[in-house]
C-alpha cells in the first residue's frame, strides 16, 4: 500500500517544530515533502546553525523510510505555492495532508514597523498560507486531506507577525467550513513559546517562570498534536484553534 504524502513548510533547521513534525510523520509512514527558504534562515539570527544542512536533514528523514523532496522556496512570491504543491504531487503522488509551519517574523512593534515589513509578513504568513490550502485543496484525493497551521498569539511589540498569524487563524477556520464538502479537515495549533534556539538565557528563564510546567514547550511536543490531527483517528475534528502550550494561555 504507497504511503501518504504531506507537505511541512519551514523545515529549514533540524531544531524547529517543522522538522519535528516532518520527523514524526516519517515515522507514521508518510512519505515528505519539506520546503525552507534558505536566505531567510542565513539572515535571521539562528544563520550560523549548524544543523540546517538540507542534504543532512532529508538524509535523517529518508532514513526513517520516507520518500523526501526538499524545496527552497521564498513564499512571498505568489507563484511559489502552487509550485510547491504541484512539485511535489508529481515527484510523490497527491498530497494528502498539507502542515503550514513556515512564518517570517522579525519583531518590530506599531511605531517602528515599516511598510515593506508589514508587507512581507503579510505575503508570507497569510497570503502563501492561503494560496498553499487553495493549490492543496484542488490536488487533494477524492477521500479528502487534513491541514494543519501552526499559528500565535504573539503580537505586542511583534506586530506584522502576530497580525498576519491573525488572519491565517481566519482563513484556515474558512476552510474548515468550505472544504468539508471535500472531506479536508482543517485545523489550527498555538503550540505557545518553544524553545527553537531563538531564546537568550534570560528570556528562556522568564517565559519558564510562566509555565505551570515550569518548561518551556519543545518542537517534539507541538509534533504530537500535529501527527494526530493529520490522521485518520481525527477525522471529526475540523474548525478548531487549539492551544497547546502546557498551559502558557490559561
Amino acid at each position: 500500500m504507497p504511503r501518504p504524502v504531506a507537505l511541512v513548510t519551514g523545515a529549514g533547521r533540524r531544531n524547529t517544530i517543522a522538522f519535528a513534525i516532518a520527523t514524526a510523520l516519517a515515522d507514521d509512514g508518510w512519505d515528505l515533502a519539506v520546503s525552507r527558504f534558505g536566505d531567510y534562515d542565513r539572515r535571521m539570527p539562528l544563520g550560523g546553525d549548524p544543523d540546517r544542512d538540507p542534504a543532512a536533514l532529508e538524509a535523517e528523514l529518508r532514513a526513517r523510510g520516507a520518500r523526501v523532496v526538499s524545496l527552497d522556496a521564498d513564499l512571498a512570491d505568489p507563484e511559489v505555492a502552487a509550485r510547491l504543491v504541484a512539485d511535489a504531487a508529481s515527484t510523490l503522488g497527491p498530497v494528502r495532508a498539507l502542515v503550514l509551519s513556515h512564518a517570517q517574523s522579525v519583531d518590530s512593534g506599531i511605531l517602528d514597523t515599516s511598510l515593506e515589513s508589514f508587507d512581507r509578513h503579510f505575503a508570507v504568513n497569510t497570503r502563501a498560507s492561503w494560496l498553499l490550502i487553495r493549490a492543496f485543496a484542488e490536488q487533494a484525493p477524492a477521500d479528502g486531506g487534513r491541514i494543519v497551521a501552526l499559528t500565535s498569539d504573539h503580537v505586542v511589540g511583534n506586530v506584522p507577525y502576530g497580525a498576519s498569524k491573525g488572519a491565517l487563524d481566519r482563513i484556515v477556520l474558512a476552510a474548515a467550513r468550505e472544504l468539508a464538502p471535500r472531506s479536508i479537515t482543517a485545523n489550527l495549533v498555538n503550540p505557545g513559546p518553544v524553545d527553537t534556539g531563538w531564546l537568550d538565557e534570560a528570556t528562556r528563564h522568564a517565559i519558564a517562570a510562566q509555565q505551570p510546567t515550569g518548561r518551556l514547550g519543545t518542537p517534539e511536543d507541538a509534533a504530537r498534536l500535529v501527527r494526530f490531527l493529520v490522521s485518520d483517528e481525527a477525522r471529526w475534528i475540523t474548525g478548531q484553534l487549539i492551544h497547546s502550550d502546557g498551559g502558557f494561555s490559561s
